[in-house]
């Protein structure tokens, strides 16, 4: 339950109500300000918080996915992934700095929704993975629209 949680506000809670807050406090434009919200909380803080528990061990991506008994080569594997999602996710985090949301977060939210499409056919997933999978397309999708919104507002 507490992943489903945790998952939950990292990717859709906390980034619209952080959004919120600061559009009613201090203003700005929604789609720059909603797009920083979803690199720090859905790129930042999630994928930090994936890798600390991949390379510590602790759980293991194979038992989300649905293994019931991991190898040495699945925890190895899942130990490499953590320690880019720690960095993807350190990046992220500094997309509360003026100007970084963009660039800090294309590598994380482009892994999310690459992974999130690649999710998408598979059947038979477990809730696990299924929540992953969407959370991964709203993250990713959200980072998309930062982008394109961004680019047409630098050509215009």
């Amino acid at each position: 339950m507490g992943y489903f949680i945790v998952v939950l506000l990292q990717t859709v809670v906390l980034p619209i109500v952080s959004g919120v807050i600061e559009l009613a406090v201090v203003g700005g434009d929604p789609v720059l300000v909603f797009g920083k919200w979803f690199v720090f909380w859905g790129v930042g803080t999630r994928l930090f918080l994936a890798g600390i528990v991949q390379v510590s061990g602790r759980a293991s991506t194979a038992q989300i996915l649905g293994a019931t008994a991991t190898t040495g080569a699945e925890r190895q594997l899942t130990a490499e992934l953590g320690t880019a999602n720690l960095a993807m996710g350190f990046a992220g985090l500094f997309a509360l700095v003026p100007g970084w949301a963009l660039p800090v977060g294309l590598a994380g939210g482009l892994f999310l929704l690459i992974a999130g499409l690649m999710h998408v056919a598979k059947k038979d997933k477990n809730a696990k993975e299924t929540l992953a999978t969407w959370t991964d397309l709203v993250v990713g999708l959200a980072v998309a629209v930062l982008a394109v919104y961004t680019l047409v507002r630098v050509l215009a």
